[in-house]
């Protein structure tokens, strides 16, 4: 087999569905990945942000392939695409900053953001949404375009607060994700919105498993005890 024509195949690769409709293996396969990177986050294990990457590549090839392809059938999301390239992005830097943390004294430690930061979530979230709707309006974003820059805009917070340990990224994945399953199963991405229903109930399960971990040590201690405090005791 010619490992180059099976790999096109793969990439090109169509699940039937009732009704006539279709879903893309690649589209499937990304989810997957993610979910694995979303279930190794609140758990977490520092090899959720290279899975995810792959994930996020894996979509960015989905929701970008009307750009490049006329003959694909479904619409643009441009929000749903861009997020996947910030993804990568935070990723990165999530990547780096908990490994520095495992580094130096364990696993990442969740906490609440402060009131300074949960302003600032907000303003983001909201400020950013209004900015980007008129862009990606007129770069030709699928209707309603304000729920894929809200989508997008929402990752973008939820990803930056896992990367810094805010306990309520949870919260707002679960914003996103109300918004974002009517978006993608209008637009026909049905794959994508089951993963979405699904991380609405993941979420708030990550959210509950993040707070009670807030009160406890690092899962990993990286340092050694100091053998003069054994002896003073003694």
């Amino acid at each position: 087999m010619d490992p180059l024509a099976w790999l096109i195949d793969a990439y090109t690769a169509q699940i039937p569905l009732p009704g006539g409709q279709s879903l893309l293996l690649r589209e499937v396969v990304g989810n997957v990945f993610g979910l694995a990177s979303a279930l190794g986050g609140m758990a977490r294990r520092i090899w959720a942000w290279p899975v995810g990457i792959v994930g996020n590549l894996l979509l960015l090839s989905v929701f970008v392939a009307s750009l490049v392809d006329p003959a694909h059938s479904l619409p643009a999301l441009l929000g749903q695409a861009g997020r996947q390239v910030m993804f990568i992005a935070v990723a990165i830097y999530g990547w780096i900053r908990w490994r520095q943390a495992r580094d130096g004294a364990g696993q990442i430690r969740p906490r609440w953001a402060s009131g300074r930061e949960r302003i600032g979530i907000v303003l983001v979230l909201l400020v950013g949404t209004v900015a980007l709707t008129p862009l990606f309006t007129a770069l030709g974003s699928y209707d309603p375009v304000w729920a894929d820059a809200w989508t997008f805009m929402g990752s973008l917070v939820a990803t930056y607060g896992m990367a810094k340990g805010w306990t309520e990224f949870w919260l707002v994945w679960i914003a996103v994700d109300v918004v974002g399953v009517p978006l993608l199963v209008s637009a026909g991405y049905y794959a994508t919105a089951a993963m979405y229903v699904f991380y609405g109930v993941f979420t708030a399960i990550g959210f509950v498993v993040w707070w009670r971990a807030q009160g406890r040590k690092p899962a990993v201690e990286t340092l050694l005890p100091d053998p003069r405090l054994q002896d003073d005791a003694r």
